[in-house]
């Protein structure tokens, strides 16, 4: 009988370091040649679209999909459904709203592991949205950060956030008046906007410097002009094949010959040791985060099993 999540029971579940972990553990195993990723797809609809994307994981015996509406004038609601390879059968639904703002965080708290440099301690983060808190709480979970600079356009908006990061972190986090301050002299930069223009320019960025490329999920955004593109000496995605369909970022950059898709690996290989993804403490490395499904699927294995131990949930 499959069981019925709500947003409060995978409250009750979820956390950065459980969902760090279940992501570095699958991302080490995704080069096994069974797992399945599809890319998002996206159905237009008069007043906006639908979006699908499913994945297959053959280690943890579970198969499933991410659904969701966007639809003007409306807050989306994201949804999980995973059903078991062996059977066949539908095991959960899961509200998945929480569970993706935790999961894309963590992504970027993954990349950061195995891209930035070490002795990394502070972070430039361009964006205070809904998804931004956990890219700063994944951050700090695999670096010693002692500094963080903040930057959006609404200064209300970004001196509130600071204020309430500065709680949950109890690290010293500054507002900026603009986003060149704000990512200068920073060991790490996050961006996490729904910008269609850049918001960072190449000739801001430092030599050893780690992006996080976490916004720009769709062919018609770009968080990173053309030179901050070429000046990364390592451009790692989730999936390549989803980025060649939805990263605007590298996208346009391919098209003008800028650099090719042959340059750009996944995060797996890094994970698994396939690639280095930074050869010296100069190097620019880059990470373009858009999402996967696989991601969902792993994260919502972990909160499913979790569930079903201690009773969490409403079986349907």
């Amino acid at each position: 009988m499959a069981i019925f999540l709500t947003e409060d029971d995978v409250k009750k579940i979820i956390n950065m370091d459980m969902t760090l972990k279940s992501l570095d553990d699958g991302l080490s195993i995704s080069n096994d040649g069974q797992m399945v990723n599809s890319p998002r797809s996206r159905l237009l609809l008069p007043n906006g679209f639908f979006n699908f994307m499913s994945a297959a994981v053959p280690s943890i015996n579970m198969m499933g999909h991410k659904s969701y509406g966007v639809v003007r004038g409306h807050i989306p609601k994201f949804y999980i459904q995973l059903f078991s390879i062996e059977t066949g059968e539908l095991l959960a639904i899961i509200e998945a709203s929480e569970l993706g703002r935790i999961r894309t965080g963590a992504s970027s708290g993954i990349a950061t592991k195995y891209l930035s440099n070490n002795d990394s301690t502070s972070v430039g983060i361009i964006g205070t949205g809904y998804q931004s808190g956990p890219q700063l709480e994944a951050i700090c979970k695999v670096r010693q950060i002692s500094k963080i600079k903040v930057f959006s356009r609404n200064i209300e908006k970004r001196e509130k956030f600071a204020s309430k990061m500065r709680k949950i972190l109890n690290i010293d986090i500054e507002p900026m008046d603009s986003p060149q301050k704000c990512i200068e002299d920073v060991d790490i930069v996050v961006t996490i906007t729904t910008s269609r223009d850049p918001v960072v320019k190449g000739e801001w960025i430092r030599p050893g410097v780690h992006i996080n490329a976490a916004g720009a999920n769709h062919w018609m955004r770009r968080e990173l002009d053309y030179e901050a593109i070429k000046k990364s000496n390592h451009i790692i995605v989730d999936d390549v094949e989803q980025a060649k369909i939805e990263c605007g970022d590298l996208i346009y950059p391919v098209e003008r010959g800028s650099i090719r898709w042959q340059q750009v690996y996944n995060l797996s290989d890094v994970v698994n040791g396939n690639y280095s993804g930074r050869l010296s403490k100069e190097d620019i490395t880059l990470f373009e985060s858009q999402g996967l499904a696989v991601q969902d699927i792993l994260v919502g294995t972990e909160i499913y099993n979790l569930a079903k131990s201690t009773g969490v949930g409403k079986e349907i």
